[in-house]
């Protein structure tokens, strides 16, 4: 008896009660909701060298990250963006420890796809294969790593931690130029779609960076350039400029095979 009272006492103390409250504060559901819609589609300042990278760019919540290994993955392929320019989170994903950040709709190097599809160009008539040599989409993830789990934050907390990377202050003269603009346009830029009559920076302010870039000349010394939008299976856009205008905007329907088709017209 003496002897189970005694393995009593020595085990009395590992117990933990039941319901007990978890010392260390986590995210809640209802924080990733405020974090989602204060910071999703933020168009955000670049402060320093931010490659374009396949795996999420670690970033830790003390304000350093690994310079050297960004500028090495950077040689393979690229900056997402200029320090001083202007790129958009796409999309935000959570994690136990790390909150991740999808940039201008991350990278996508696959780029078989578009190898299958073809297409009329720039308004000429001319059927030809999209290029495996052109620019692939400028996006990259970043993911903000906390030493333990990620705490409760609001969207102006993540602001300070992401500040060696991003200003989101600095927006005063994009929200003038916007302000500025005609009414139609502004109205398309909300509705993120492409209009005749933009030019380049407000289609990136309507659809953001393009997967991809295609060049043309045509015979009469006219450059047109192509800005393609989507993967398959789903829409495909094909944003037509011409001296820096939009002159046509053509969407199309991808299947998985990566065959394109006209849009189905209305019944």
């Amino acid at each position: 008896m003496l002897r189970l009272i005694a393995i009593f006492f020595c085990l009395g103390p590992l117990a933990t009660p039941q319901g007990k409250a978890d010392p260390e504060p986590r995210l809640s559901n209802e924080d990733k909701i405020e974090l989602v819609r204060g910071l999703t589609a933020e168009m955000v300042t670049v402060k320093a060298f931010l490659p374009r990278s396949k795996k999420a760019l670690k970033f830790a919540s003390d304000g350093s990250w690994d310079k050297a290994d960004w500028m090495e993955i950077g040689r393979e392929y690229g900056p997402v963006a200029r320090v001083g320019d202007l790129v958009k989170i796409s999309r935000i994903d959570f994690d136990n420890d790390k909150i991740i950040f999808v940039i201008n709709d991350g990278l996508n190097t696959k780029g078989k796809w578009y190898e299958r599809i073809e297409g009329g160009m720039g308004g000429s008539g001319a059927t030809v294969p999209l290029s495996g040599k052109q620019s692939r989409s400028a996006g990259t993830t970043v993911a903000l790593v906390f030493p333990s789990r990620v705490p409760p934050l609001k969207p102006a907390e993540v602001k300070k931690l992401l500040a060696p990377l991003f200003d989101f202050e600095k927006r005063s003269a994009t929200e003038n130029y916007f302000d500025n603009l005609p009414p139609e346009i502004q109205e398309a830029i909300k509705a993120k779609r492409a209009e005749v009559g933009m030019d380049k920076d407000q289609v990136l302010m309507a659809l953001g960076q393009p997967r991809d870039r295609i060049r043309e000349m045509k015979d009469d010394g006219d450059e047109i350039e192509d800005w393609i939008y989507g993967l398959p299976p789903g829409k495909i856009t094909f944003v037509s400029f011409s001296e820096g205008k939009v002159i046509k905007v053509k969407d199309m329907y991808a299947g998985l095979g990566g065959t394109i088709a006209p849009p189905l017209k209305s019944p």
